[in-house]
């Protein structure tokens, strides 16, 4: 709760900071700011507190998303300064819609009622309306903020139906009671109540761009600035996946198998589809979009084990993000805000600059599942925990899955490393540099030592 507040006092300072003309002090007093916040969040662990009646409930899984939710804002609003020095009229606003959005993701995480809920996805969505349009004069930005506008708004009137068929058959909106609930009516729950869950994950699946609720997710990548690509990438979709997770086992413990079978099904087709349609992708964007639909589906099977796995789903996220959060540093540092992300614009890239080539090549190696980086240990340990609930086939295919992604991360080491240079060598900002190397030197540090993560939860 405190938390929560802090970071909404932080938004509200950088909007002031804006009347006084003091542009230079909002990037790294916001920076310390959510340090701070980050140490309050850390003193969350371990305890569970309800605040206004249970709306909000911290405990070590809200503290823990939350704190990652933080690192990742530090990142990007690092990141903020040298993206928008071309609109340094308007970068408190820009910092403001990021805290604001971070304030979202934190209640996504934090709820134990499902209005608190629905607010929390509300707050995040809006926020990322205005930075996919944040362009007025780029057609595509505007392209990409309405079409996310359009998409977004229907994805959350399926989740308010399904939130009100669950309060119309349970009597509340608190999962608690929720819970107690179905405990004490077994069999006899209303039909609509099923109704409620799968709406909600309908909505919540188009919130993390999985198959067949993704069709928005490469245009909308594509078309956006870079840096909102960044955010929606790596912190919106971690906040819905950790959200749909918690409200999972927060309403019913255990998933029923008609609801494992649509899962998988899910799935198998995003890491699938993803794939293989990032294959054919010449825009860096559009195939980080794809590579993100298919992480969707490996971060799906949690569901197969969800008593065991809250752990390994929050060292996938961490894994995920950060390496994520590195890709995009590079991609801004190559590219700019100028809009053209295609794969030709790293040529000879690892020439030109071999320390952010290396970084995108380690960010890459993660997101393929190489070891020593995270992101093979995210893999193992997610496969692990689903052959241990007995859903072999789904593991060989995710394996499967895991190979072919290979190729196209390798698209882009090969344009790096092989190909003929055809640029000239560009001034990369220092934030750039530094966001870069502390995201990946993270992701290793995670990928050496995994136990510090996967055993908090």
């Amino acid at each position: 709760m405190y938390t929560l507040i802090a970071i909404a006092g932080l938004g509200i300072i950088c909007l002031i900071a804006e009347i006084f003309n003091l542009r230079k002090a909002i990037i790294p007093v916001t920076i310390l700011g959510l340090l701070g916040t980050l140490g309050l969040t850390a003193a969350d662990f371990g305890k569970v507190n309800s605040f206004y009646n249970n709306m909000i409930i911290t405990d070590s899984y809200s503290a823990a998303y939350s704190s990652l939710f933080i690192i990742l804002t530090i990142f990007l609003v690092a990141l903020s300064g040298s993206f928008h020095k071309e609109h340094k009229a308007k970068i408190s606003d820009f910092i403001a819609i990021k805290l604001f959005l971070l304030t979202g993701a934190i209640a996504m995480v934090s709820f134990g009622n499902m209005a608190m809920f629905f607010l929390g996805i509300e707050i995040l969505s809006i926020s990322l309306y205005v930075l996919a349009a944040s362009q007025p004069k780029d057609l595509k930005s505007n392209e990409a903020g309405m079409k996310y506008f359009l998409m977004g708004a229907f994805a959350s009137g399926f989740i308010l139906f399904g939130i009100a068929l669950i309060y119309g058959a349970t009597g509340s909106f608190d999962t608690h009671t929720i819970y107690g609930a179905l405990l004490e009516n077994g069999s006899n729950v209303p039909q609509w109540f099923f109704i409620g869950v799968v709406m909600l994950s309908v909505g919540l699946l188009f919130k993390i761009a999985a198959v067949p609720f993704h069709f928005w997710a490469p245009d909308v990548y594509q078309g956006s600035p870079a840096l909102t690509t960044a955010t929606m990438s790596t912190l919106a979709k971690v906040a819905a996946m950790a959200a749909f997770f918690k409200l999972m086992i927060s309403i019913n413990r255990t998933v029923p198998g008609s609801y494992i079978t649509i899962i998988s099904i899910i799935s198998i087709l995003s890491m699938t589809v993803g794939n293989l349609t990032a294959l054919v992708q010449t825009n860096v964007k559009r195939m980080l979009a794809f590579s993100g639909i298919s992480h969707a589906g490996f971060m799906l099977m949690v569901f197969f084990n969800p008593r065991f796995t809250a752990g390994t789903l929050l060292y996938y996220t961490a894994a995920y993000s950060l390496a994520g959060i590195a890709a995009f540093a590079v991609l801004l540092a190559v590219c700019g805000s100028k809009g053209d992300e295609e794969v030709y614009r790293f040529n000879g890239f690892g020439k030109r600059n071999p320390l952010m080539a290396g970084i995108l090549t380690c960010s890459l190696l993660s997101m393929a599942g190489i070891p020593i980086f995270a992101g093979f240990f995210a893999k193992f340990f997610l496969f692990n925990q689903v052959i241990s609930s007995g859903h072999i086939a789904i593991v060989i295919i995710a394996i499967v899955n895991s190979i072919i992604s290979v190729g196209y991360y390798f698209k882009l080491i090969l344009a790096m490393y092989t190909k003929d240079d055809i640029s000239e060598k560009e001034s990369i900002p220092v934030a750039y540099t530094i966001v870069a190397v502390l995201s990946i030197v993270l992701n290793i540090a995670l990928g050496l030592f995994p136990s510090y993560v996967v055993g908090i939860l």
